[in-house]
């Protein structure tokens, strides 16, 4: 088997295309090889690896650093020699996240490879929602983010990441230039508000789109505004607006530790194709 890193992803997209015939189970790493090859300066900083068996790929992975490696479905023995690979090469890695079963082996291997533990940080649902559920009508109404939402963007994806993502990297620096773009359109996606009575109460974006897709996220109720069915509405609403203008799937990542968020999603229509992991290295 042949390990190699490819600097360009357009051709990079091209050689993994066999590995990601299922857009849904491999969306967040179709969804960032795309903004690569449209928007290269949202990630100034990535790796893309492939390993390959007589020309055909056989195992992939991508690395925005400081972002943990995003893995493509893979057999034992794709995962083996892309653990050499990047072992061989001293390629470092924040942590690992890809769907089961090749994160879990990929997770066992990583140790005794390289001598490194891992650590399992969440289980995910990788949701996908071909059309939307009726649902009960909630007060208010949705809205596309402007640029004079920014301050208020900036502070809830902060408060987003400390609630749901604790154990990843975040820049408030570099989110907030991120979200600067998007809302001056610079940038494929958007960040949808509801409003009630010209309070703002739940926020939702949309982004990385994967072809026929695109994934939802994040999706944020401050504490003391929840269990109104805000963010039900407005993650129900922004799909349809998606699935209205060209888009055959929306997908969702979901932690598979909290039923309550899980049962929404199901009842706007989406199901899960997958379930996926993340991992860091331990410390």
């Amino acid at each position: 088997m042949h390990f190699e890193q490819i600097q360009d992803p357009g051709v990079f997209r091209e050689r993994v295309a066999p590995l990601l015939v299922d857009e849904a189970r491999h969306n967040l790493l179709l969804g960032i090889i795309g903004t690569l090859i449209r928007s290269p300066k949202v990630y100034e900083d990535f790796r893309l690896f492939l390993v390959s068996d007589d020309g055909a790929p056989v195992a992939a992975a991508v690395m925005t650093a400081p972002y943990n490696l995003v893995l493509a479905d893979a057999d034992e023995a794709g995962i083996d020699a892309l653990i050499a690979g990047l072992r061989n090469n001293q390629i470092a890695i924040p942590g690992a996240i890809g769907n089961r079963p090749t994160i879990d082996y990929f997770a066992t291997r990583w140790p005794e490879m390289t001598g490194v533990d891992l650590r399992r940080t969440m289980a995910q649902g990788v949701l996908a929602l071909e059309r939307v559920s009726k649902l009960e009508s909630t007060s208010g109404e949705p809205r596309v983010a402007v640029p004079e939402d920014l301050d208020l963007i900036s502070t809830w994806m902060g408060e987003f990441a400390a609630e749901a993502l604790p154990e990843e990297p975040h820049d408030e620096k570099r989110v907030r230039k991120a979200i600067k773009r998007r809302l001056a359109g610079r940038a494929p996606g958007a960040f949808w508000l509801w409003q009630v009575s010209g309070e703002t109460v739940a926020l939702t974006g949309h982004g990385n789109p994967t072809g026929r897709g695109i994934r939802i996220g994040p999706v944020y109720t401050p504490p003391r505004l929840r269990g109104h069915g805000y963010a039900t509405g407005l993650v129900a609403a922004q799909s349809q607006w998606l699935l209205d203008n060209g888009y055959d799937f929306c997908f969702l990542y979901t932690d598979l530790a909290n039923p309550t968020s899980n049962a929404i999603y199901e009842r706007i229509g989406y199901r899960q194709v997958a379930e996926a992991a993340s991992y860091v290295v331990a410390d």
